[in-house]
């Protein structure tokens, strides 16, 4: 049998490459096989190396919101190349995308560009750490915040116990200042606040989680962590690297209501360009080099291409006063039809959506936290994810990975999606 062109890439990557990928989760271990080397994206379609075309509810795990391909996001980047690609010297750009951020972000005063969301998570922390003078931060289990030392740590026996290095390489003394807790568990954290009085210096969250699946928060939980940041003197951190720009033009924050000291940004704020982004009060970011004490700097933050797309891609969603409402409806007629193909097959299953994320569970029980989100079956999942592909249909390779809807997605597009469900559902049943 002839090898594909995928197969042959994934052999020789992974001589050049550890584990053949730039990124664990591309090198479907999660789902079984040999991962797909895509070679253009166009709209809601993908292609790979041997011309298989797929509709794709990754979208580069979340920028890719107006589909691919967009011309103005195009022009944008070649007008900037044209300029050179890189000065290291502050440019305009930068100047009008901060300012842009800070209009459509109310809680956001100033803003720092970095070129990732592990560098927005890291730079966020250091500068919490920094403002407080304390050591401590509280992150929640199954929120991913990049793979920055303090955050990669696992929860000890109890909801107080120190954390554990969650991967070789993490110090011990990294670890113990960083202290876990289940998602959605407001009473646990005022627990471990008092336990650790005058010491936490913050807490960092996904205000809608969206590396355990999509995980909603509980009514009162973001506003609860509000209220014990604001008694406590503890700087709250909402990670919007996922939900900001796609969930409203303001994120997450926009839609609950509740106003962190610190967001962090990333994906759609490049428009596809490697890109992050941290800001908050100006209080807190003056704290910040060469305003401040607190030290980050980078060569190539606030690149002139990136910044170009980026501002292309805000001011895109800033002038579509109906794409929220569409990625709304679009995104609802996907998961009911998801939902009307796994009633009428009787299997078990947890699906939560906010706006354009949904994540569909094989679980019987409410998915709300990392422990819930743990009891699906991710067997099950891999073969559905597989059976997916057949149907030309393109998911995130993880049962815990969230799918993110794009305005190029039509209404028959989505009924395609649907067809495609249903007959994987029952391929797999």
């Amino acid at each position: 049998m002839k090898q594909s062109k995928s197969q042959h890439l994934f052999q020789e990557a992974q001589q050049y490459i550890p584990g053949g990928v730039n990124s664990p989760v591309r090198a479907f271990k999660a789902v079984g096989g040999n991962p797909l080397f895509i070679k253009s994206a166009n709209g809601a379609f993908m292609t790979d190396e041997d011309d298989n075309e797929y509709i794709e509810l990754i979208n580069s795990w979340g920028p890719m919101i107006l589909g691919h391909g967009n011309p103005g996001i195009e022009e944008a980047v070649e007008k900037a190349i044209k300029a050179s690609l890189s000065f290291g010297a502050p440019t305009s750009a930068e100047v009008d995308m901060a300012k842009l951020i800070c209009e459509m972000v109310p809680s956001i005063e100033k803003v720092r560009m970095v070129n990732s969301g592990t560098e927005a998570t890291m730079s966020a922390i250091r500068l919490a750490r920094g403002f407080t003078g304390r050591d401590k931060i509280i992150k929640f289990e199954g929120c991913y915040h990049g793979h920055g030392d303090s955050f990669l740590i696992a929860a000890g026996s109890g909801a107080i116990t120190l954390g554990e290095p969650d991967s070789p390489g993490v110090t011990r003394g990294v670890a113990k200042d960083t202290l876990t807790v289940a998602f959605n568990n407001l009473n646990k954290v005022d627990e471990v606040v008092k336990a650790n009085k005058g010491e936490v210096a913050a807490i960092i969250l996904e205000p809608v989680a969206g590396n355990m699946g999509c995980v909603l928060p509980n009514d009162g939980f973001l506003s609860g962590l509000r209220s014990i940041c604001d008694r406590d003197g503890i700087v709250l951190i909402f990670d919007e690297v996922m939900t900001g720009f796609r969930l409203s033009e303001a994120g997450a924050q926009g839609v609950f209501g509740v106003s962190p000291d610190i967001s962090t940004m990333g994906k759609i704020i490049g428009g596809g360009m490697p890109v992050g982004a941290y800001g908050g009060k100006k209080e807190i970011m003056d704290y910040v080099s060469p305003q401040g004490p607190v030290y980050q700097a980078g060569t190539l933050s606030g690149n002139p291409v990136a910044m170009s797309a980026g501002f292309s891609m805000l001011n895109q969603i800033r002038e579509d006063k109906e794409l929220y409402t569409n990625l709304e409806s679009i995104t609802e007629r996907i998961a009911n039809g998801f939902q009307e193909n796994l009633n009428e097959l009787g299997l078990g299953y947890s699906m939560n959506r906010i706006g354009s994320m949904i994540s569909l569970f094989f679980n019987d029980e409410k998915v709300v936290d990392f422990d819930t989100a743990k009891k699906s079956n991710v067997e099950m999942f891999g073969k559905y994810f597989r059976a997916m592909l057949n149907n030309g249909v393109y998911l995130a390779p993880s049962q815990y990975e969230t799918l993110f809807i794009s305005r190029a997605i039509t209404t028959d597009i989505a009924d395609r999606i649907i067809e495609a469900n249903r007959k994987s559902l029952k391929a797999i049943h």
